[in-house]
């Protein structure tokens, strides 16, 4: 029987999305006012019973082999253009890209640099997605509201330390729509910039090309707009990753910049969205060949 927490657990329930259980980690004694309809409504949107279907069809499968059934499974196809620009010297880098998907995206990304590096890669992402037990051997858990809030700057520092390869979606968020119809990246977090100077990783840009749909980037500037600080849309991504089930993306890899060229010239937080430039100039120069 899997042990987690040093608490042992039913098999299946181990592998399996349980909505009821992440609002009581979350929401504590407050859950249970969460009304009932409500409840269900989630376990619709984020495809409980599907996902938990393919979870226990696939629970024997983790890291890179479960993102590879998880791509099969979705009849993800994917054209990448710059595999030439992945290192092959042995150092550690940082992979930073747009995250315009929530989801798709960084699977994808995981998927073809956890396979060029065998398996040497981690994500840093929300702590939720540690409920998916594929994925948890790729992931370092980021909460920085709850009260894991005190540990993120030794949990960054620890996975930079690391001898994996780092993957970044430096934004947080997924994409949203801007007041001119644009989808792009919010602004870039700047962590990636002193924590790969610190430990002298070189940079590489990654673009992905996709998009959700317009009733996510509706219901997000909505949100915003009636000032609700509750991510609403993120509880919709998985909705938007079945939606883009059968779809074709393309992955552009830019050469690696070299961590010496963030220097005092300009502030992190200046190199970041300089780095956000660059990712999205990716997208320019491939389409213009």
């Amino acid at each position: 029987m899997p042990i987690i927490n040093n608490r042992p657990m039913a098999e299946d329930s181990f592998f399996l999305i349980d909505i009821d259980k992440i609002l009581a980690s979350k929401a504590g004694k407050k859950a249970k006012y969460v009304p009932k309809f409500l409840v269900s409504y989630l376990k619709k949107i984020v495809h409980q019973d599907e996902i938990n279907e393919y979870l226990l069809s696939v629970k024997e499968k983790r890291g890179v082999p479960f993102l590879e059934s998880t791509l099969e499974y979705l009849d993800t196809k994917l054209e990448v253009e710059g595999l030439e620009n992945l290192p092959t010297d042995g150092r550690l880098y940082t992979f930073v890209s747009n995250h315009p998907l929530g989801g798709l995206d960084g699977i994808s990304i995981g998927y073809i640099l956890g396979k060029k590096y065998e398996g040497k890669i981690k994500y840093l992402v929300n702590d939720l997605l540690m409920n998916l037990y594929g994925l948890a051997p790729l992931f370092v858990p980021i909460n920085k509201t709850g009260s894991q809030s005190r540990d993120f700057p030794k949990m960054v520092e620890a996975a930079f330390r690391s001898d994996d390869h780092i993957i970044m979606f430096p934004a947080g968020l997924c994409s949203r729509r801007g007041s001119d119809g644009v989808i792009r990246d919010l602004d870039w977090k700047k962590t990636f910039i002193i924590k790969s100077v610190q430990t002298q990783r070189d940079i590489v840009p990654i673009h992905f090309e996709g998009r959700n749909s317009d009733f996510f980037y509706s219901l997000a500037n909505w949100c915003k707009r009636l000032g609700i600080k509750l991510n609403i849309a993120m509880l919709y991504l998985a909705d938007e990753m079945f939606k883009n089930r059968h779809e074709t993306f393309r992955i552009t890899i830019g050469k690696p910049i070299p961590w010496q060229t963030f220097d005092k010239s300009k502030s992190p937080t200046e190199w970041a969205e300089d780095v956000k430039e660059t990712v999205y100039k990716l997208k320019e120069n491939s389409n213009n060949k």
